[in-house]
């Protein structure tokens, strides 16, 4: 099993230094999360600097925000960003939840499907090097991976998992075990209805902290800080795992459930934790 990690975002100083320690180790992927109105670093310009500090693990977006970005702009910095890393790079790409990132960026919230949706379109064409309209040449540069980087679409309402089948490649999901299954086996439905070949890449997300209580600590008030907007936070904190044996039966249970790769999502700044889940993922 592909096992990757989530960065933490409370201390982007300290990112440079996780990645080199994942990409010394079994890591397949470093990924990093998106928001607009939260002191997260953004993630695109994060990950281009971890490009360079890296020589062998993907990066990965999880997930980028597409709508709250200017089309033409995303297709050429994700093209950079793939052309930089060596081709390393995946676009995990989602629309969110939250009224005031879209506030920010002015940008309807209402119709954040739709706008994702020609979105795909675009960056599709753009990395394909055919012009960007019929009054705009091509932009370039061209992504060093064929047809563009590899696009895994985060989502849960069946309309949104439809649309792994029209534009992505595969299906990134950030959903409990006991959920995962019924999400991946409808996006594979999608994925024949629509005439596909072969089946999508599946790519599970869990969070984890694995550690000293300090850690596990830090970890339970950043992703309560994180998810304030949902008023209780309770769940998402139980469902984080903090023990090796939950987090191996969890990547043992979503390899069952046809999962390519597992991403652990950690919260807090300990930075040992990547020797800690090194030891559970191998």
């Amino acid at each position: 099993m592909n096992v990757g990690l989530g960065l933490p975002i409370s201390d982007p100083l300290s990112l440079l230094s996780w990645a080199r320690r994942a990409d010394a180790g079994p890591f397949t992927t470093l990924g990093l999360l998106d928001r607009l109105v939260y002191a997260n670093p953004e993630p695109l310009v994060t990950l281009a600097a971890i490009a360079g500090a890296t020589s062998r693990i993907r990066v990965q977006t999880e997930v980028l925000l597409g709508p709250l970005r200017q089309s033409a702009l995303l297709a050429k910095q994700t093209a950079t960003l793939d052309r930089v890393s060596g081709g390393r790079f995946t676009l995990g790409v989602g629309i969110g939840t939250r009224q005031d990132d879209y506030l920010a960026a002015g940008a309807d919230v209402r119709r954040r499907g739709r706008r994702l949706d020609r979105q795909l379109t675009t960056l599709r064409r753009v990395w394909s090097g055919e012009p960007y309209s019929e009054e705009v040449g091509p932009i370039g540069p061209a992504p060093v991976q064929d047809g563009g980087p590899e696009i895994l679409i985060g989502a849960f309402a069946p309309a949104a998992l439809e649309r792994v089948a029209r534009w992505g490649d595969g299906y990134l999901c950030a959903a409990p075990v006991a959920l995962a299954d019924r999400l991946m086996r409808d996006v594979e439905r999608f994925w024949t209805e629509a005439g596909r070949d072969g089946r999508p890449r599946m790519v599970a997300q869990v969070n984890v902290a694995l550690g000293p209580e300090s850690t596990v600590q830090d970890a339970k008030e950043t992703i309560t800080s994180y998810y304030g907007f949902l008023g209780d936070t309770t769940r998402v904190v139980e469902n984080m795992l903090t023990t090796p044996e939950r987090i191996r039966d969890a990547i043992t249970a979503f390899t069952d459930l046809g999962a390519d790769e597992v991403i652990l999502y950690c919260w807090a700044r300990d930075a040992d934790q990547i020797d800690r889940l090194a030891d559970v993922a191998v």
